[in-house]
């Protein structure tokens, strides 16, 4: 049995355009939307027959999936691609923009399939990208300091990842973990899908950033009192950021290793300097905090040097892969 099974059929598509035709406008792109889906039959069909309204077509990636997720997507007229596993929803997005590819998707479309989204904001979504200012955009809740109603925790955690993410792709965006976002179809092989969780929204921002994308953000609403999500937000905040902090140790080493390696040497330089000057008045050298002005020395000037090498490498594999 195949891993993955595709629904759908050209008539049924087809008539699924003609159908949106009056509520899309005039435009001749062809918009598509990915539903990435994890046990969501409780809001897949609601959110499919919305989406159906402002795309050409919807497609629903039921990531392995214990209930009856494929069933319900594929009666609201989505077309189904199941993982029989759970695959992680980097995964379930690179399925999805390979399908949309296949259907001759010019706008590519990503949403949360938890109802958090409102499909009605989608033509706002790919309005840049159609009038050829942007080849991403990314739907924000922060844009314009709108969204009132995010819980503290999570708009603390959310300044954490919006600030590591930024660092990593040389990007300023406000709100680095949006799932709802609009793609040019040209951009599909800029992004890497390697993220497992829901660290990807990082990942592809990183991506973009170091690609060169034109990204523009557009300010979105999201509901809360939909949020069906059972993974503990400390522990997927956590995650997210590890996943962020490991790609900036391998693509900006000069930010992981000089700059923190620079600040411990300073430190040491600095205890050393009061130490001498203790010193010179007459005072005696306290063993434990001369030991510890060495090790910040010598670790921060370690540090400092393996980021530069480690940069300097980057620069050399960079210039090869281009060549």
């Amino acid at each position: 049995m195949n891993n993955e099974l595709f629904v759908g059929s050209n008539v049924q598509l087809t008539k699924k355009n003609e159908d949106n035709s009056h509520t899309r406008g005039t435009s001749p792109q062809n918009i598509t939307v990915i539903l990435p889906a994890f046990n969501e039959e409780v809001s897949i069909g609601s959110i499919a027959l919305l989406t159906r309204y402002y795309a050409d077509n919807v497609i629903v990636v039921d990531d392995g999936s214990s209930d009856r997720t494929a069933e319900i997507a594929r009666k609201a007229g989505a077309n189904v691609i199941v993982h029989e596993v759970n695959k992680g929803k980097g995964a379930a997005l690179k399925t999805g923009f390979e399908a949309a590819t296949s259907l001759g998707a010019d706008v590519i479309v990503t949403m949360d399939s938890d109802g958090q989204h409102n499909p009605a904001e989608i033509p706002k979504l790919v309005a840049p990208i159609i009038d050829g200012y942007a080849e991403m955009v990314n739907g924000s809740r922060y844009l314009n300091r709108a969204d009132k109603n995010t819980p503290i925790y999570r708009r603390v955690g959310q300044t954490i990842l919006d600030t590591a993410t930024n660092m990593n792709s040389g990007l300023k965006i406000t709100d680095s973990q949006s799932g709802f976002r609009a793609f040019a179809a040209s951009t599909k092989n800029v992004f890497r899908f390697n993220a497992q969780g829901m660290a990807i929204e990082s990942e592809m921002l990183a991506d973009a950033g170091r690609s060169g994308l034109r990204i523009k953000e557009v300010e979105i609403g999201v509901r809360y009192d939909v949020d069906c999500s059972t993974e503990n937000p400390i522990q997927h905040g956590l995650g997210v950021l590890v996943m962020v902090l490991k790609d900036i140790e391998f693509n900006k080493p000069l930010y992981y290793f000089t700059v923190p390696g620079l600040a411990l040497g300073v430190g040491g330089l600095y205890m050393g300097a009061h130490f001498l000057q203790t010193f010179a008045m007459g005072g005696g050298l306290p063993f434990g905090p001369t030991m510890l002005m060495v090790l910040f020395i010598v670790i921060g000037s370690f540090m400092a040097l393996t980021g530069i090498l480690l940069h300097t490498v980057a620069g050399i594999a960079k210039k090869t892969r281009m060549a």
